[in-house]
Protein backbone atom coordinates (compact mmCIF):
# COMPACT_ATOMS: atom_id res chain seq x y z
CA UNK A 1 0.00 0.00 0.00
CA UNK A 2 1.06 3.63 -0.74
CA UNK A 3 2.97 5.40 1.73
CA UNK A 4 0.70 8.18 3.17
CA UNK A 5 -2.39 5.87 3.01
CA UNK A 6 -2.19 2.63 5.35
CA UNK A 7 -5.56 1.28 4.83
CA UNK A 8 -9.31 2.37 3.15
CA UNK A 9 -12.07 0.87 1.16
CA UNK A 10 -14.69 2.24 -1.29
CA UNK A 11 -18.06 1.62 -2.54
CA UNK A 12 -17.60 1.27 -6.51
CA UNK A 13 -15.31 4.26 -6.79
CA UNK A 14 -13.68 6.83 -4.36
CA UNK A 15 -14.82 10.30 -5.16
CA UNK A 16 -10.57 10.71 -5.22
CA UNK A 17 -8.66 7.62 -5.88
CA UNK A 18 -8.82 3.89 -6.70
CA UNK A 19 -6.77 2.75 -3.48
CA UNK A 20 -7.91 0.57 -1.31
CA UNK A 21 -10.90 -2.35 -0.56
CA UNK A 22 -13.48 -1.81 -3.25
CA UNK A 23 -16.54 -2.73 -2.08
CA UNK A 24 -19.77 -3.43 -3.60
CA UNK A 25 -22.64 -2.45 -1.64
CA UNK A 26 -22.58 0.32 0.63
CA UNK A 27 -21.95 -1.17 4.50
CA UNK A 28 -22.78 -0.92 8.10
CA UNK A 29 -20.55 1.43 10.32
CA UNK A 30 -19.30 -2.04 12.09
CA UNK A 31 -18.26 -2.99 8.22
CA UNK A 32 -17.15 -0.10 7.32
CA UNK A 33 -14.54 0.38 10.24
CA UNK A 34 -13.32 -3.48 9.23
CA UNK A 35 -12.50 -2.64 6.04
CA UNK A 36 -11.13 0.57 6.49
CA UNK A 37 -8.64 -0.88 8.60
CA UNK A 38 -9.53 1.20 11.80
CA UNK A 39 -10.74 -1.65 14.25
CA UNK A 40 -8.83 -0.40 16.77
CA UNK A 41 -8.60 2.27 19.56
CA UNK A 42 -6.80 5.23 20.78
CA UNK A 43 -4.99 5.42 24.18
CA UNK A 44 -2.85 7.64 25.96
CA UNK A 45 0.10 7.17 28.25
CA UNK A 46 2.44 9.65 30.72
CA UNK A 47 5.39 11.67 29.67
CA UNK A 48 8.65 12.19 31.38
CA UNK A 49 11.63 14.44 30.44
CA UNK A 50 15.15 12.47 30.23
CA UNK A 51 16.04 13.32 33.31
CA UNK A 52 12.61 11.60 34.71
CA UNK A 53 10.62 14.57 35.63
CA UNK A 54 6.57 14.42 34.97
CA UNK A 55 5.18 16.71 32.78
CA UNK A 56 1.58 16.98 31.64
CA UNK A 57 1.78 16.60 28.15
CA UNK A 58 1.02 13.06 26.99
CA UNK A 59 1.78 10.62 24.28
CA UNK A 60 -1.36 8.66 21.91
CA UNK A 61 -0.62 5.26 20.96
CA UNK A 62 -2.74 2.65 18.99
CA UNK A 63 -3.71 0.14 21.28
CA UNK A 64 -3.50 -2.61 18.65
CA UNK A 65 0.29 -2.40 18.19
CA UNK A 66 1.69 0.25 20.62
CA UNK A 67 2.50 2.71 17.81
CA UNK A 68 3.19 6.40 19.25
CA UNK A 69 1.17 8.44 17.19
CA UNK A 70 1.77 12.06 18.73
CA UNK A 71 1.98 14.16 21.85
CA UNK A 72 -0.95 15.99 23.14
CA UNK A 73 -1.93 18.86 25.82
CA UNK A 74 -3.30 17.81 29.20
CA UNK A 75 -6.95 18.60 28.17
CA UNK A 76 -7.04 16.26 25.21
CA UNK A 77 -9.82 13.93 24.75
CA UNK A 78 -9.39 11.26 21.57
CA UNK A 79 -12.36 10.23 19.25
CA UNK A 80 -12.27 6.96 18.87
CA UNK A 81 -12.87 5.76 15.45
CA UNK A 82 -15.59 3.51 16.45
CA UNK A 83 -17.31 7.08 17.54
CA UNK A 84 -16.40 9.07 14.49
CA UNK A 85 -18.32 5.91 12.76
CA UNK A 86 -21.11 6.06 15.17
CA UNK A 87 -21.57 9.64 14.22
CA UNK A 88 -22.72 8.30 10.88
CA UNK A 89 -25.50 5.82 12.39
CA UNK A 90 -28.08 8.24 12.66
CA UNK A 91 -27.95 8.96 8.61
CA UNK A 92 -27.88 5.53 8.01
CA UNK A 93 -30.63 4.33 9.79
CA UNK A 94 -32.96 6.58 8.67
CA UNK A 95 -31.71 6.01 4.64
CA UNK A 96 -30.61 9.59 4.73
CA UNK A 97 -27.05 9.01 3.48
CA UNK A 98 -25.24 6.05 2.89
CA UNK A 99 -20.86 5.85 3.65
CA UNK A 100 -18.62 6.26 0.71
CA UNK A 101 -15.14 5.67 1.59
CA UNK A 102 -13.06 5.75 4.64
CA UNK A 103 -9.92 5.24 5.39
CA UNK A 104 -6.28 6.20 7.44
CA UNK A 105 -3.49 8.08 6.69
CA UNK A 106 0.84 8.64 8.02
CA UNK A 107 0.21 4.85 10.11
CA UNK A 108 -2.81 6.30 11.81
CA UNK A 109 -2.61 9.94 12.98
CA UNK A 110 -4.87 11.24 10.65
CA UNK A 111 -8.60 9.06 9.75
CA UNK A 112 -11.56 10.20 7.52
CA UNK A 113 -14.68 9.05 7.22
CA UNK A 114 -17.10 9.64 4.10
CA UNK A 115 -20.87 9.19 3.32
CA UNK A 116 -23.33 10.34 0.65
CA UNK A 117 -26.62 11.90 1.12
CA UNK A 118 -29.16 10.29 -0.16
CA UNK A 119 -30.52 13.72 -2.06
CA UNK A 120 -31.03 14.87 -5.17
CA UNK A 121 -27.81 15.83 -6.63
CA UNK A 122 -27.70 19.71 -7.33
CA UNK A 123 -27.74 20.36 -11.13
CA UNK A 124 -25.12 23.28 -12.05
CA UNK A 125 -25.46 23.16 -16.33
CA UNK A 126 -28.83 20.53 -17.38
CA UNK A 127 -27.96 20.34 -21.18
CA UNK A 128 -24.81 19.00 -19.93
CA UNK A 129 -26.02 16.78 -17.22
CA UNK A 130 -23.33 18.87 -15.22
CA UNK A 131 -24.22 17.65 -11.49
CA UNK A 132 -23.27 17.90 -8.16
CA UNK A 133 -23.23 15.18 -5.69
CA UNK A 134 -23.75 15.67 -1.84
CA UNK A 135 -22.02 14.62 0.82
CA UNK A 136 -20.74 14.81 4.72
CA UNK A 137 -17.59 14.52 6.01
CA UNK A 138 -15.08 13.84 9.01
CA UNK A 139 -11.78 14.14 9.45
CA UNK A 140 -10.22 13.61 12.51
CA UNK A 141 -6.38 12.77 13.59
CA UNK A 142 -4.46 11.19 16.42
CA UNK A 143 -1.74 12.90 17.08
CA UNK A 144 -3.15 15.95 17.87
CA UNK A 145 -2.28 18.26 15.18
CA UNK A 146 -6.00 18.61 13.76
CA UNK A 147 -9.30 19.08 15.69
CA UNK A 148 -12.13 16.90 14.22
CA UNK A 149 -13.56 18.55 11.53
CA UNK A 150 -17.34 17.78 10.45
CA UNK A 151 -19.72 18.87 7.55
CA UNK A 152 -20.45 18.99 4.08
CA UNK A 153 -18.62 18.72 0.98
CA UNK A 154 -19.59 18.99 -2.83
CA UNK A 155 -18.13 16.64 -5.07
CA UNK A 156 -19.00 16.61 -8.90
CA UNK A 157 -19.92 13.96 -10.26
CA UNK A 158 -18.08 14.24 -14.06
CA UNK A 159 -14.70 14.60 -12.63
CA UNK A 160 -14.82 13.81 -8.98
CA UNK A 161 -13.29 16.76 -7.73
CA UNK A 162 -13.80 18.10 -4.48
CA UNK A 163 -15.39 21.78 -4.76
CA UNK A 164 -16.14 24.17 -1.55
CA UNK A 165 -19.18 25.63 -0.30
CA UNK A 166 -20.17 29.80 -0.93
CA UNK A 167 -21.75 30.50 1.86
CA UNK A 168 -19.70 31.35 4.96
CA UNK A 169 -22.20 30.15 7.69
CA UNK A 170 -22.38 26.93 10.18
CA UNK A 171 -24.33 24.70 7.28
CA UNK A 172 -21.81 25.67 4.59
CA UNK A 173 -18.58 24.76 5.81
CA UNK A 174 -16.82 22.01 7.45
CA UNK A 175 -16.98 22.29 11.35
CA UNK A 176 -14.08 22.79 13.77
CA UNK A 177 -15.01 20.50 17.24
CA UNK A 178 -12.18 20.29 19.34
CA UNK A 179 -11.22 17.49 21.17
CA UNK A 180 -12.43 17.58 24.74
CA UNK A 181 -15.02 15.88 26.95
CA UNK A 182 -18.57 17.19 25.77
CA UNK A 183 -17.31 16.60 21.87
CA UNK A 184 -20.24 14.06 21.61
CA UNK A 185 -22.74 16.88 22.58
CA UNK A 186 -21.21 18.58 20.33
CA UNK A 187 -21.54 16.16 17.84
CA UNK A 188 -25.33 15.79 18.39
CA UNK A 189 -25.65 18.96 17.88
CA UNK A 190 -24.31 19.39 14.44
CA UNK A 191 -26.84 16.54 13.40
CA UNK A 192 -29.56 19.42 14.15
CA UNK A 193 -27.37 21.63 11.71
CA UNK A 194 -27.38 18.59 9.01
CA UNK A 195 -31.24 19.47 8.69
CA UNK A 196 -30.17 22.88 6.89
CA UNK A 197 -27.83 20.71 4.34
CA UNK A 198 -29.55 20.58 1.26
CA UNK A 199 -30.70 24.27 1.31
CA UNK A 200 -27.18 25.55 2.24
CA UNK A 201 -26.28 23.24 -1.20
CA UNK A 202 -28.68 24.30 -3.44
CA UNK A 203 -27.73 28.21 -2.47
CA UNK A 204 -23.98 27.11 -3.09
CA UNK A 205 -25.43 25.74 -6.58
CA UNK A 206 -26.99 28.72 -7.87
CA UNK A 207 -23.68 30.05 -7.27
CA UNK A 208 -22.16 27.57 -9.76
CA UNK A 209 -24.40 27.95 -11.97
CA UNK A 210 -24.22 32.11 -12.05
CA UNK A 211 -20.18 30.83 -12.76
CA UNK A 212 -21.15 29.15 -15.18
CA UNK A 213 -23.24 32.13 -16.81
CA UNK A 214 -20.02 34.02 -17.13
CA UNK A 215 -17.22 34.07 -19.80
CA UNK A 216 -13.82 34.15 -19.39
CA UNK A 217 -12.05 36.63 -22.33
CA UNK A 218 -8.65 38.02 -22.81
CA UNK A 219 -6.26 37.64 -19.97
CA UNK A 220 -9.06 36.08 -17.40
CA UNK A 221 -7.66 33.34 -16.76
CA UNK A 222 -4.51 33.83 -16.20
CA UNK A 223 -5.48 36.48 -13.34
CA UNK A 224 -7.82 34.38 -12.07
CA UNK A 225 -4.93 31.89 -11.41
CA UNK A 226 -2.51 34.24 -10.08
CA UNK A 227 -5.31 35.51 -7.33
CA UNK A 228 -5.85 32.16 -6.43
CA UNK A 229 -2.06 31.23 -6.08
CA UNK A 230 -0.54 34.27 -5.55
CA UNK A 231 -2.63 36.86 -3.90
CA UNK A 232 0.06 39.12 -2.18
CA UNK A 233 1.32 39.81 -5.93
CA UNK A 234 -2.37 40.65 -7.17
CA UNK A 235 -4.98 43.72 -6.64
CA UNK A 236 -7.35 41.91 -5.22
CA UNK A 237 -6.70 40.60 -1.38
CA UNK A 238 -7.69 37.41 -1.02
CA UNK A 239 -8.17 36.16 2.31
CA UNK A 240 -6.64 32.35 3.60
CA UNK A 241 -3.57 32.89 2.00
CA UNK A 242 -1.52 30.12 1.29
CA UNK A 243 2.57 29.47 0.62
CA UNK A 244 3.87 31.16 -2.97
CA UNK A 245 4.32 28.32 -5.45
CA UNK A 246 7.93 28.10 -6.17
CA UNK A 247 10.31 29.33 -8.64
CA UNK A 248 8.87 30.89 -11.89
CA UNK A 249 9.61 27.81 -13.85
CA UNK A 250 7.38 25.98 -11.57
CA UNK A 251 4.36 28.65 -12.08
CA UNK A 252 4.24 28.48 -15.61
CA UNK A 253 4.14 24.71 -15.42
CA UNK A 254 1.17 25.14 -13.12
CA UNK A 255 -0.64 27.57 -15.63
CA UNK A 256 0.47 25.25 -18.63
CA UNK A 257 -1.69 22.69 -16.71
CA UNK A 258 -4.25 24.21 -15.69
CA UNK A 259 -4.74 26.01 -18.71
CA UNK A 260 -4.75 22.65 -20.40
CA UNK A 261 -7.95 21.64 -18.03
CA UNK A 262 -9.54 24.35 -18.52
CA UNK A 263 -9.28 23.46 -22.47
CA UNK A 264 -10.31 20.15 -21.73
CA UNK A 265 -10.28 18.73 -18.71
CA UNK A 266 -12.68 16.26 -17.45
CA UNK A 267 -16.54 17.67 -17.88
CA UNK A 268 -14.99 21.21 -19.34
CA UNK A 269 -15.75 20.42 -22.79
CA UNK A 270 -19.35 19.97 -21.94
CA UNK A 271 -21.68 22.67 -23.85
CA UNK A 272 -22.34 25.68 -20.82
CA UNK A 273 -19.27 24.79 -19.76
CA UNK A 274 -16.41 25.32 -21.93
CA UNK A 275 -14.84 28.76 -21.63
CA UNK A 276 -16.59 30.00 -18.63
CA UNK A 277 -15.58 30.82 -14.91
CA UNK A 278 -17.17 27.17 -13.69
CA UNK A 279 -14.45 25.94 -16.40
CA UNK A 280 -11.90 28.36 -14.89
CA UNK A 281 -12.90 26.96 -10.74
CA UNK A 282 -12.93 23.34 -12.00
CA UNK A 283 -9.76 23.32 -13.81
CA UNK A 284 -8.56 24.34 -10.64
CA UNK A 285 -10.20 21.96 -8.28
CA UNK A 286 -8.99 18.88 -10.99
CA UNK A 287 -5.42 20.57 -10.66
CA UNK A 288 -5.43 20.50 -7.34
CA UNK A 289 -7.53 16.92 -6.99
CA UNK A 290 -5.79 15.02 -9.51
CA UNK A 291 -2.80 16.48 -10.58
CA UNK A 292 -1.21 18.38 -8.35
CA UNK A 293 2.05 16.79 -5.63
CA UNK A 294 3.62 13.75 -7.23
CA UNK A 295 1.50 10.64 -5.72
CA UNK A 296 -2.35 9.83 -4.88
CA UNK A 297 -1.60 9.67 -1.06
CA UNK A 298 -0.13 12.71 -0.98
CA UNK A 299 -3.01 14.29 -3.30
CA UNK A 300 -5.36 12.87 -0.80
CA UNK A 301 -3.68 14.20 2.30
CA UNK A 302 -4.19 16.92 0.87
CA UNK A 303 -7.83 17.41 1.86
CA UNK A 304 -6.50 17.75 5.31
CA UNK A 305 -4.29 20.35 4.78
CA UNK A 306 -4.07 23.37 2.41
CA UNK A 307 -6.15 21.69 -0.55
CA UNK A 308 -9.40 22.82 0.90
CA UNK A 309 -8.06 26.04 1.12
CA UNK A 310 -6.73 26.33 -2.27
CA UNK A 311 -10.65 25.15 -3.83
CA UNK A 312 -12.20 27.94 -1.14
CA UNK A 313 -10.16 30.86 -2.52
CA UNK A 314 -10.55 29.52 -6.31
CA UNK A 315 -14.36 29.55 -5.38
CA UNK A 316 -13.65 32.88 -3.91
CA UNK A 317 -11.89 34.57 -6.38
CA UNK A 318 -14.35 33.27 -9.12
CA UNK A 319 -17.08 34.59 -7.35
CA UNK A 320 -15.80 38.16 -6.84
CA UNK A 321 -15.27 38.19 -10.66
CA UNK A 322 -18.25 37.00 -11.73
CA UNK A 323 -19.61 39.50 -10.02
Amino acid sequence: MAHEIESMFFVHETPWHRLGTRLEAPPTTREAIVAAGLDWEIGLKPLVTSDGEAVAHRATYRKSDGAILGVVGPAWVPLQNAEAFAFFDPFLGAVEATLETAGSLREGKRVWVLAKMNRTPSVIVPKADDVVEKFILLSNSHDGSLAVRVGFTPIRVVCANTLSMAFDDKASKLIRVRHQKNMERTLAAVRDIMNTANAAFEATAEEYRRLARTSVVGDDLRRYVQLVFQPNKARVVVERPVNDTGDESEKSRMFDSITRLFEGGRGNTLPGVRGTLWAAYNAVTEYVSHERGRSDETRLNALFNDGAQLNQRALDVALSMAA
